[in-house]
């Protein structure tokens, strides 16, 4: 929808929002309207360079061609139904997804956070069926997210963070160690413990790959003890990192993994998969969705993901990621850049937040996003060029250097 056909100015729809919304976003002073490839852009048509791919979604770009073209044609034959008939869009898609990255099976959700309660679930529900009713407890990592319905944000180890203040006692059942410490996670598990829970790259927490020491440590672990080792890929997963997913870095697989953001194209969908042994932990009634797996959703995720493959985006990333993160070094002020494909985070000297930054970069139409005090992160569309890299630097500079 345009604004100009809305009979409406600019001002009357931000004061639509400001008098009926909820609001707990800061607000970015324009309205997005239409948007292709690297770029979105407002209703007077500027274009803003898009370094944060609605955060880690339109990993094909914006309004990828094919995306729309599957989501209009699935959209004349049916648009929802409930999950007890077969849908062939979710059947191709779960055989897609399931044979792509190698697992056994897949349960499809609507979200980031949702996919991860369900792993939750099927984890706590595999130990304590198998084991005994002591035995789900699940050890999270310091600093790390996982969402912020309930469960999700009990799982966060972060208990200073906004999502999780305000709202009583966490759920029950989740102790904390330090990421890339393996001998702290071995302290952390006790008799009570079924899964170790980790994302490969930790993002929120200020974009902080996993070590291949660290990861394969915890498959190792895990498979000696007995427990169940989950892997939160909603932000890293199908291709951003420069692999389809990052647990492909480290040779290792998960017994359950998480998906969602960039899975979908833009369109909602999230997923757990599992091997068939864990999975047989959900049996009728256990776990139920009335979106999840929605066939326009599934439609979508099916030609994003053939355009990740097709195309080859996951070495993209890597070669993309490797080029910027290269530049991003050489800027003023920057203690530290980590990144794994492009997935990336530029640590600054803290001569100014990081919040400040996002905002000369906005001013200059580039949008990137604010992690902590210090921390600016990126995750662009994975198409980028190196002229896109080196237009976003150009902006950064300037940024910088007239802060």
């Amino acid at each position: 929808m345009k604004l100009k056909d809305t009979g409406r100015t600019a001002q009357d729809i931000k004061d639509l929002v400001s008098k009926y919304m909820i609001e707990t976003y800061e607000r970015f002073d324009f309205i997005a309207e239409t948007a292709e490839g690297m770029y979105l852009y407002d209703e007077n048509g500027t274009p803003y360079l898009d370094f944060y791919a609605g955060i880690a979604v339109n990993s094909a770009g914006n309004r990828n061609p094919k995306v729309v073209a599957a989501v209009k044609e699935q959209v004349d034959d049916i648009m929802h139904t409930f999950n007890y008939p077969y849908t062939i869009p979710q059947a191709l898609l779960a055989e897609k997804v399931c044979t792509t990255i190698g697992m056994d099976k897949i349960y499809f959700q609507n979200s980031g956070t949702e996919a991860n309660e369900a792993m939750i679930k099927m984890a706590r529900k595999y130990g304590v069926e198998k084991y005994g009713p002591h035995k789900y407890n699940i050890v999270t990592a310091k600093m790390g997210f996982h969402g912020r319905t309930f469960g999700s944000m009990s799982a966060t180890g972060q208990p200073d963070n906004a999502c999780q203040i305000g709202f009583g006692d966490m759920t029950p059942g989740f102790t904390y160690a330090d990421y890339n410490d393996l001998e702290s996670f071995r302290n952390a598990c006790t008799e009570n413990t079924i899964a170790i829970m980790v994302e490969p790259v930790q993002g929120e927490g200020g974009v902080h790959p996993a070590t291949k020491e660290f990861l394969c440590g915890l498959r190792k672990l895990c498979d000696e003890k007995g427990m169940l080792l989950l892997l939160d890929e909603v932000q890293t997963g199908w291709c951003r990192t420069g692999r389809i997913m990052s647990y492909m870095h480290y040779g290792i697989k998960p017994d359950i993994v998480s998906m969602a953001k960039a899975l979908g194209g833009g369109m909602p969908i999230g997923a757990i998969c599992a091997t068939a042994e864990v999975a047989k932990a959900f049996t009728a009634g256990s776990h139920g969705t009335t979106f999840g797996g929605h066939p326009v959703s599934a439609a979508a995720a099916l030609a994003e993901i053939d355009e990740l493959l097709s195309r080859d985006l996951a070495s993209n990333a890597e070669k993309m990621g490797d080029y910027f993160s290269a530049k991003l070094e050489t800027l003023p002020h920057v203690k530290e850049v980590r990144h794994q494909g492009c997935l990336i985070g530029v640590e600054f000297d803290g001569f100014a937040t990081s919040t400040d930054i996002k905002h000369k970069c906005l001013d200059k139409h580039l949008l990137v996003t604010a992690i902590g005090a210090n921390v600016v992160r990126m995750v662009p569309p994975l198409i980028l060029t190196q002229e896109d890299c080196d237009k976003a630097y150009a902006i950064l500079k300037e940024a910088v250097e007239e802060l």
